[in-house]
């Protein structure tokens, strides 16, 4: 007999499908889903646990590999549970930071293994709790997660931060392990609340982490510190910021320095930023040039804004053996935000005359300031053939920017005498009110200095040269 033909089909059931169609719809879900089914019915609770649905979040979650998990001699699901266990609270953050980790340690393996041997093992729970309750503060679960992987590394140098090298200026940040961190947690107006991260022994410079939001930062936010040096109080102190989190800030630089933005010299890594564009080619000869902002020899208040750029003179490999040259001059125009140009012209670079032959590198760094945010050099040098002594050329130094970071004002400025409390967050199109014309005068950079309580170096660093 016919069913009626108003009779509802019988509803439709997960558990009535077979095993493999299944299999497929679990291997869709996300582990909080996978161990809800667990507890549906015990058909479910049976699939859920098929070993090769957990592999997929050993790897996504936790970047387990096939050799580790037979070294723990556990099943995919015995390891994601024993690893979320131990790390579950890190689960947003653990695999990108475990990447960046590892990617990091893969490269400088490669290229300056000495710095490796400076990481320190990994610390567990129990030490980031304890860090905290001698703090005061909670720490964010992305700081947390990379000290579970890394402990910071030893106070050595280079350091695992960057370096930076000039003819008499030198800096090169440690990465600090969470016991130095602690020990320099501020409190003091100013800096209240702030974490450091980084450390350079020379010249006492750190990045710090604010791990509240008050005096003007917000959490979290990462920056240097600088002095404003028109202020009357002392707790006064402007912000180049570094970074909006822990996560962004290091995968960030990590990422830089695996990609060969940041260049490898002397087995260590410097933060040297190169534009791909900005590359001149004359004749046989090219031209590139690097730049970077040097926050430890900058100041707000007053505007003074410090640069270092790197210059890469090269012959082609196939260029003619006559086409050998010698560098006599350069030519400089700079330009700062405003539009003010300022020229200079002078005998070689660096005190040196090279001489350019085909297949031959010559680089060397100098500096230059601003009184405005941003501003470009460009200009050329004059070289003679060393083949036809009387023939000279002019080989073209690319127009390259400069651009200080984002910044914030302090918020509490001492004026004739009355406190004044203000923030002021620039862009990078602004460019601060002109006190000062930019200057090359090298005894503006000394005094610049001891202003900064840095101390004096023994040589005067080179201006656009």
């Amino acid at each position: 007999m016919a069913a009626p033909l108003d009779m509802e089909p019988p509803a439709l059931s997960l558990e009535l499908l077979p095993t493999d169609p299944l299999l497929l719809i679990l291997s869709f879900l996300d582990y909080r889903d996978l161990m809800s089914c667990c507890c549906l019915s015990r058909r479910l609770n049976q699939l859920s646990s098929h070993d090769p649905l957990w592999k997929r979040h050993c790897k996504k979650y936790w970047l387990i590999s096939e050799e580790e998990k037979r070294k723990r001699n556990q099943s995919w699901k015995a390891v994601f549970v024993s690893t979320y266990s131990d790390l579950g609270r890190y689960i947003r953050y653990y695999a990108t930071l475990k990447k960046a980790w590892d990617d990091l340690e893969k490269y400088l393996g490669q290229r300056c293994p000495r710095m490796i041997g400076s990481l320190k093992e990994s610390v567990q729970e129990e030490d980031l709790d304890a860090v905290e309750a001698q703090i005061g503060c909670k720490l964010p679960d992305d700081y947390r997660c990379s000290f579970r992987i890394h402990n910071g590394q030893k106070l050595v140098v280079p350091g695992l931060m960057g370096s930076m090298a000039l003819s008499n200026h030198y800096r090169s940040e440690d990465l600090l392990d969470i016991d130095t961190a602690a020990g320099g947690f501020q409190q003091r107006l100013g800096l209240k609340q702030c974490l450091p991260l980084t450390f350079c022994i020379h010249t006492g410079l750190s990045q710090y982490m604010a791990l509240e939001s008050v005096e003007g930062r917000n959490k979290y936010e990462i920056f240097y510190q600088c002095p404003d040096q028109m202020a009357r109080n002392p707790s006064a102190i402007d912000m180049f910021i570094t970074g909006t989190s822990y996560l962004e800030w290091f995968t960030s630089y990590v990422n830089k320095v695996v990609t060969g933005d940041y260049p490898i010299i002397r087995d260590q890594i410097f933060r040297y930023v190169h534009d791909k564009e900005c590359v001149a080619t004359t004749g046989d000869i090219t031209v590139s040039v690097s730049t970077s902002f040097l926050p430890e020899l900058s100041s707000v208040h007053p505007p003074h804004y410090f640069f270092t750029y790197r210059i890469r003179i090269e012959m082609s490999k196939d260029a003619l053996p006559e086409k050998a040259c010698q560098l006599d001059s350069r030519y400089w125009r700079i330009t700062n935000a405003k539009g003010d140009v300022d020229e200079v012209q002078g005998p070689g670079v660096v005190g040196e005359f090279p001489i350019i032959s085909p297949g031959r590198v010559y680089e060397y760094s100098s500096c230059t300031t601003f009184s405005t945010t941003s501003g470009y050099m460009e200009g050329y040098y004059t070289f003679h053939c060393l083949y036809y002594k009387d023939k000279f050329f002019n080989v073209t130094i690319p127009r390259f920017h400069m651009v200080c970071p984002t910044f914030k004002v302090s918020t509490a400025r001492m004026v004739s005498g009355d406190a004044v409390v203000f923030i002021l967050e620039t862009n990078h199109n602004e460019y601060a009110v002109d006190e000062d014309e930019d200057s090359t005068d090298t005894d503006e950079y000394e005094d610049r200095r001891r202003v900064l309580d840095i101390p004096a170096p023994p040589g005067r660093c080179p201006r656009h040269t």
